[in-house]
């Protein structure tokens, strides 16, 4: 069945670029008589509060939007993100990356750019070394290797494609290099915790901002790796500021919140936003 989700994060309240986001992903569901999925993707627990979460429910009200019960919420399921790791962990598809920042910065600035720049690649370290760093107990990353999967995947990794709003695309996951997956203490990230929670709720169709549309490459191989099904995606324009860049939760007076206290109506939020 037809299914799109939108899957804001906690970390402040709604705009008019999450009001266009959640207005087209909802009109669509509808209009194929398909599924809506609210997800709150609160991982980022430093950041995350209870009180822009409720904020979120009562602006999707407010907008006439309903979606279907129980919301699923990221960090209630850590558990099943670190089974999902193991997977990827037990077929040698990650390593731990012990680096800093710094240390990663420096070697992307090292690194010979031949297929894209400013991205990291990095490699597994000696059994006996990485010994060592586990044994003195310093902070590492999972991440994930593209020399791995592509050798798991052989020509396939090559053709992996995804649809958009363009058509097909062939994915490009070399856009992202070796990504976070992972933490020591933090068994996932967005990548990972995104892709499982689609399949997971049968999203088949994903409606989101066009600054997410480099996610889709990564996304995809992830996808492949995990035998998990392909969505179709969708990305939508942005909601500029009066500056020319794209709203942020830091943009008060584009919030959800404010507008409406301002005497704005849901009918006046679409007219805004010309949907």
């Amino acid at each position: 069945m037809y299914a799109t989700r939108f899957a804001p994060s906690p970390t402040g309240y709604l705009h008019l670029g999450h009001a266009l986001s959640a207005l087209t992903a909802f009109d669509a569901a509808r209009a194929a008589s398909g599924r809506f999925v609210l997800r709150i993707e609160d991982i980022d627990q430093a950041r995350a509060r209870p009180e822009f979460e409720a904020a979120i429910h009562e602006d999707l009200a407010w907008l006439e939007i309903s979606w279907e019960e129980p919301v699923r919420r990221q960090s209630e399921h850590m558990d099943e993100y670190a089974a999902v790791l193991q997977r990827l962990i037990d077929r040698d598809l990650v390593y731990r990356c012990f680096r800093t920042r710094k240390e990663i910065a420096e070697a992307i600035a090292s690194a010979p750019h031949g297929e894209s720049a400013d991205v990291f690649r990095g490699e597994k370290l000696p059994a006996d070394e990485e010994a060592a760093k586990l044994a003195a107990g310093e902070a590492f990353a999972w991440r994930l290797s593209l020399k791995k999967a592509r050798g798991v995947l052989g020509p396939a990794y090559f053709a992996l494609v995804f649809e958009d709003e363009t058509g097909l695309v062939r994915a490009e996951p070399e856009k992202h290099g070796d990504v976070v997956l992972a933490r020591k203490d933090f068994p996932t990230s967005y990548h990972l915790a995104s892709v499982w929670d689609d399949a997971l709720q049968g999203v088949t169709q994903v409606i989101r901002g066009a600054d997410l549309r480099e996610a889709a490459h990564l996304h995809v191989l992830l996808q492949k790796l995990l035998d998990l099904p392909q969505p179709t995606y969708r990305h939508h324009r942005l909601v500029l500021g009066e500056d020319g860049k794209r709203l942020a939760k830091r943009d008060q007076s584009a919030t959800l919140r404010v507008l409406r206290e301002s005497g704005k109506t849901p009918d006046d939020i679409r007219a805004m936003l010309n949907i």
